[in-house]
């Protein structure tokens, strides 16, 4: 079974998860280029698993866009992977502090390759800033 770990997380505080699986990586996609939901002041204390800051990226912002995008580019792998056998798979986003942009997009792509894949995969996701997420 093809294990996927999903990551969110800050390029300031903590800056790309290491890979600990020996396999030296998988996708990092930067979600920077999108507008931040955390210059916004009633979204400053929420994070991107908030209905206010779900709502705002997918209607004021691109990432439907980049999210469309990357669902291509992780199921052409996700396919590969699992026809060769493949035992690990990382994907993670990050953006300036971890809490909006790169937490929705955690979730939405865990949601995806659950939603595509079923039982073929074993997903687990990690907001590596924002650590209350984690126990959902």
């Amino acid at each position: 079974m093809l294990h996927i770990d999903i990551h969110s997380f800050s390029y300031k505080k903590g800056g790309i998860p290491k890979d600990e699986t020996g396999n030296g990586g998988g996708f990092t996609f930067d979600c920077r280029g999108i507008l931040n939901p955390g210059r916004v002041e009633e979204y400053k204390s929420q994070t991107g698993n908030d209905i206010g800051v779900q709502e705002y990226l997918e209607t004021k912002t691109e990432m439907p866009q980049f999210l469309d995008l990357v669902k291509k580019i992780v199921s052409i792998n996700i396919d590969n992977y699992l026809g060769r056998d493949f035992d690990n798979l990382q994907i993670n986003f990050g953006c300036t502090g971890g809490q909006h942009r790169s937490v929705y997009s955690a979730i939405k792509i865990a949601k995806f390759i659950e939603e595509k894949y079923g039982n073929k995969v074993e997903i687990s996701l990690h907001h590596d800033e924002q650590h209350q997420l984690n126990h959902q």
